[in-house]
């Protein structure tokens, strides 16, 4: 259960080789990576659609995608359709679309009814995230797989873990035993995670990363599986680093609002990510937002 050997971790030739989205990748004996063809700036190489189990368990999927006919139907052959739950991380549109026909899919050909588990969006989603699981996850519930086999003592538990910030409907997912943290988009591998309010809320999204810290060191986690990018290793260390990036920036952003203190969003995002092309600073700014937002809420203490 401890075996990480075959995770695809940076120095391995596996983490350097080109994306690809035909078939999943195998990451360990009980997880697969398969990537959604929606490569993007805000989604790197795809969505990452994990897939948790074994023939002898059946499956969960983590983050089934976007409603893209083919990636569904790859999800379902790699799965041999025998899915027992489609958990969605939060409901994005790159994340959580496909849960429905996913399941339909699996309704139909095998006459298996997985529920849909995550959280129901909140009242600052914008349209295209609106989403109504069929089960609510409550904070630290676990999803079981056991094996079917009476012999085979075998069985794998998926910890939620409610971690608002990115979005208010955010849960990362702990598999226990194993080391392992699917982290969704609240980290991602390559850049960090746009948070855009009003759903999306900096001081969550600061107090999320503290939670995902206390995990790891309760259950060991050293590995994270994001929903964008390659298998990052040593989980504190990326946690401890990320946490250090957004305070820099609140900090950063704090200066440069003290310095141009009738400044607009534009002059402020322009001083604040001059270290960014500037071909992301509309997205920046999104980000931008949610810090000043914050740093405001703290000078109201």
């Amino acid at each position: 259960m401890n075996d990480m050997t075959h995770l695809d971790a940076p120095t391995s030739l596996l983490a350097q080789a080109d994306w690809q989205h035909l078939e999943p990748i195998q990451l360990t004996p009980f997880v697969c990576r398969l990537t959604a063809p929606n490569p993007s700036v805000m989604t790197g190489p795809g969505t990452n659609s994990y897939i948790v189990g074994t023939a002898d368990t059946g499956y969960i999927v983590i983050d089934p995608g976007p409603n893209d006919a083919e990636h569904i139907e790859r999800l379902y052959d790699a799965t041999a359709g025998d899915i027992v739950a489609i958990v969605c991380t939060h409901s994005h549109p790159d994340h959580s679309p496909a849960a429905k026909p996913l399941q339909a899919l699996c309704r139909k050909s095998i006459n298996s009814d997985p529920a849909i588990y995550g959280l129901p969006n909140g009242e600052g989603a914008e349209l295209h995230s609106y989403f109504t699981p069929d089960k609510v996850l409550q904070n630290n519930e676990q999803l079981r797989l056991n094996s079917r086999r009476l012999e085979a003592n075998l069985s794998y538990s998926l910890q939620a873990i409610h971690t608002p910030g990115h979005a208010s409907n955010h849960v990362c997912l702990a598999l226990l035993g194993c080391g392992i943290l699917f982290s969704g988009d609240h980290i991602l591998n390559g850049s960090t995670t746009v948070i855009n309010p009003p759903d999306g809320h900096m001081g969550d999204y600061l107090a999320s990363l503290d939670t995902l810290t206390q995990l790891c060191q309760q259950q060991n986690l050293n590995y994270i599986l994001p929903a964008h990018g390659h298998v990052l290793p040593d989980a504190l260390h990326v946690i401890a680093h990320l946490k250090a990036h957004r305070l820099g920036r609140d900090e950063k952003i704090a200066g440069v609002m003290a310095a141009y203190p009738d400044g607009s969003m534009d002059e402020w995002v322009r001083h604040a990510y001059d270290d960014v092309s500037p071909n992301l600073w509309p997205i920046a700014k999104r980000s931008l937002l949610a810090h000043v937002q914050h740093i405001q809420s703290k000078s109201k203490r």
